[in-house]
């Protein structure tokens, strides 16, 4: 499934909760609908950004690892 994000954010090198708390930030300057990409290099990110999404009602559309050990988060802004 291919998402077309609307901004990236890049949280690569910072740990819990960094990443999370830049998420929140910039999902709070977006509109309804838009598609934000989030790439992080915190393992613990994944059960975050799961949290996160169930938490706040922004939907996570998909998430990957990719091969130099990143993850990648796409949420829709609620």
């Amino acid at each position: 499934m291919e998402v077309v994000a609307n901004k990236e954010l890049d949280t690569r090198g910072l740990n819990c909760p960094l990443p999370i708390l830049r998420t929140k930030k910039a999902l709070a300057e977006m509109q309804s609908g838009e598609i934000l990409h989030v790439i992080a290099t915190d393992p613990g990110s994944v059960r975050d950004f799961q949290a996160f999404a169930r938490q706040t009602g922004n939907e996570l559309l998909k998430h990957l690892e990719n091969e130099k050990r990143e993850f990648e988060y796409w949420l829709k802004r609620r």
